[in-house]
């Protein structure tokens, strides 16, 4: 194959979404009728396709969409942010939180799991008199999500994406 070719089989190759390609995507994300979730201010999002920077079903039901595509996709709980577990709940002391944090209901937080040596996130879902009870499922967990996607770009990822495994946007550092 002539260079020229190689060339032009590789820019080819970016006319699709396909793993291993940096894809600019805009999207609506609604539960029924409500809207969740929009890049309309924010602008799209990019990842790099098949590295799981995204939620299994969207990631799956893009590959063959091409540059101005778009398309309505239906992501069931399994392939979204897994089934709601009405055992993911830990009840943590009232004083590992700072005495000047305001605690609420639906408040985010993290916590230290000790066994599996990672932080979790979590939700405030009861404030005891001693005690916080978090809520460690995804907000999104059970639903079925419902996206209005528009693919807006392609590009190659840069040997340094794809040795870390993921898209680097705006100035990204390791070192943060």
């Amino acid at each position: 194959m002539a260079p020229g070719q190689k060339a032009k089989k590789k820019m080819a190759a970016l006319q699709s979404v396909e793993h291993g390609v940096i894809v600019k995507l805009e999207y609506t994300l609604q539960i029924e009728d409500e809207l969740v979730e929009s890049t309309e201010e924010d602008g799209p999002i990019e990842f790099l396709q098949g590295y799981g920077e995204i939620i299994p079903g969207l990631e799956s039901a893009l590959y063959g969409m091409q540059v101005g595509q778009e398309k309505e996709i239906t992501v069931d709980p399994e392939d979204g942010y897994g089934e709601y577990d009405s055992d993911a709940f830990e009840e943590v002391p009232l004083e590992i939180f700072p005495d000047d944090m305001d605690l609420s209901l639906g408040m985010p937080v993290e916590l230290y799991d000790e066994d599996a040596d990672e932080t979790v996130e979590g939700f405030i879902a009861e404030i005891r008199t001693d005690t916080v009870v978090v809520d460690l499922n995804h907000p999104l967990a059970g639903e079925v999500l419902n996206f209005h996607v528009k693919v807006v770009g392609l590009r190659a990822p840069t040997p340094e994406e794809l040795e870390h495994g993921h898209a680097h946007i705006d100035g990204h550092d390791h070192d943060e």
